[in-house]
């Protein structure tokens, strides 16, 4: 569950599936390299970011509002938008109920990978959550043999 806390003491609530984290994480990735032009610094191994970030400071629960309710969005859709050069805008939806919008920069959008990333390892998810991901592009397809011409079904 990512948890967003506003300086107006306002929490917003996301839950994020296995399913779901592995078919944003490109979208995230390419957001974060090719617009916002960070470069992940990069350790010894092509996997891992050199320097993590820190989140030791513990999350501030001092009876917050939520302006969304406090039962978590199921997320079933997301997009991002680049604002300007510098940021971007993430949208939550739950199917087409409530939404939460969520202003990123590069710095912002790091931290928030480091977090899915940890996030998933330690759900033991098994997923490939890298910096180099591409979106995979949807398949054509597959072209009819010469002489065959495709049925109505319906």
């Amino acid at each position: 569950m990512l948890r967003v806390s506003t300086q107006a003491n306002e929490e917003f609530r996301v839950w994020f599936t296995r399913n779901f984290l592995r078919e944003v994480w490109p979208l995230l990735t390419g957001m974060l390299i090719d617009h916002l032009a960070a470069t992940p610094q990069m350790g010894a191994s092509a996997q891992e970011p050199s320097q993590q970030p820190s989140f030791d400071q513990a999350f501030q629960e001092e009876n917050p509002r939520y302006p969304l309710g406090s039962q978590p969005l199921l997320t079933s859709e997301a997009s991002l938008t680049a604002i300007n050069e510098k940021t971007v805008q993430m949208t939550f939806r739950e199917g087409r109920e409530r939404t939460f919008n969520l202003s990123l920069n590069a710095d912002l959008l790091q931290a928030l990978c480091a977090m899915l990333r940890a996030s998933a390892e330690q759900a033991a998810w098994n997923l490939t959550l890298d910096y180099t991901s591409q979106p995979t592009p949807a398949k054509a397809p597959p072209e009819m043999p010469a002489g065959n011409k495709p049925t109505l079904l319906h």
